[in-house]
């Protein structure tokens, strides 16, 4: 357990397996607190990027860095809908129900829009 400081994914194991995994923590502020290791699967680590992407980009953007991501380790499709899922609420939160959904395309069968909705209703 972190309990302060900033994580960083140092290697990224996209076979499936989450034993490659892994996250490191870095600049940890409690002398008292060791730096841990934490294995996390890939679809994981990659929602946690994208969520944070979407801080500072449009979700067209993030959208097409998941695309690009599930095209490049297909073991990601089936974790697609739900990452795309999780964006789209996010965008709500970020953008607004209308401007979120102006962002939504047929990536993962249309999940984004399904978390715009989600998160709208």
């Amino acid at each position: 357990m972190v309990l302060s400081g900033t994580l960083a994914v140092t290697r990224v194991n996209w076979t499936g397996n989450p034993a490659g995994s892994v996250l490191t923590a870095s600049d940890v502020s409690s002398a008292e607190a060791p730096s841990r290791t934490a294995a996390r699967a890939p679809q994981d680590v990659l929602r946690d990027q994208l969520m944070t992407e979407l801080q500072d980009k449009d979700p067209g953007v993030v959208l097409t860095h998941l695309q690009r991501a599930v095209n490049g380790h297909p073991s990601l499709a089936r974790h697609c809908s739900s990452i795309a899922r999780a964006l789209g609420t996010a965008a709500v939160r970020i953008y607004g129900a209308s401007r979120a959904q102006s962002y939504a395309r047929p990536v993962c069968d249309t999940a984004f829009a399904s978390g715009v909705l989600a998160a709208h209703s």
